[in-house]
């Protein structure tokens, strides 16, 4: 294992720095770096269907409900990315036919979102593909490396 690490680029090279890093700082530095790659490269697939990440998530979410409503808070608590404007993301959703939002008539502050037929086919087209990614993104690891990873990325966020 310590070999292989010989050969692949070290955090220090990546930032092209000389200067000596703290280990706490080396480690976020990594973290980040390699957060970035994985968005990377789950967004180069779904470019191509028009999709962003986050709009995704919100997909897979509406899908989770099985059928049920969801509305903004309940979607806003379960995306990933905290920072999403869930409304933007419901409106462009719904803009491209793949959910629904429908407002009560009884009370106008309550509304359902429903992923829609359209939604759910691109989600299904889309999953081998994403999953075929992930595997692509981590395969440098084996399946134990990656239950250590997990639990230790878990314990890093508390």
């Amino acid at each position: 294992m310590y070999i292989q690490l010989l050969y692949m680029k070290d955090i220090t090279d990546i930032i092209k720095t000389k200067s000596h890093l703290p280990l706490a700082k080396r480690t976020v530095l990594n973290v980040s770096v390699t957060s970035i790659n994985f968005k990377d490269g789950i967004l180069s697939v779904l470019k191509p269907y028009d999709i962003s990440i986050e709009q995704f998530n919100v997909l897979r979410i509406l899908r989770g409900k099985n059928g049920e409503p969801s509305n903004l808070m309940d979607i806003q608590d379960r995306m990933i990315s905290k920072m999403s404007n869930t409304t933007r993301l419901v409106d462009k959703l719904i803009l491209k036919n793949l959910v629904e939002r429908f407002v009560c008539e009884n009370n106008r502050r309550k509304v359902d979102i429903y992923i829609t037929d359209e939604g759910l086919k691109l989600l299904k087209l889309l999953d081998p593909i994403i999953e075929e990614k992930e595997n692509e993104l981590t395969n440098k690891l084996e399946k134990e490396e990656l239950e250590t990873l997990n639990l230790l990325l878990t314990k890093i966020r508390g």
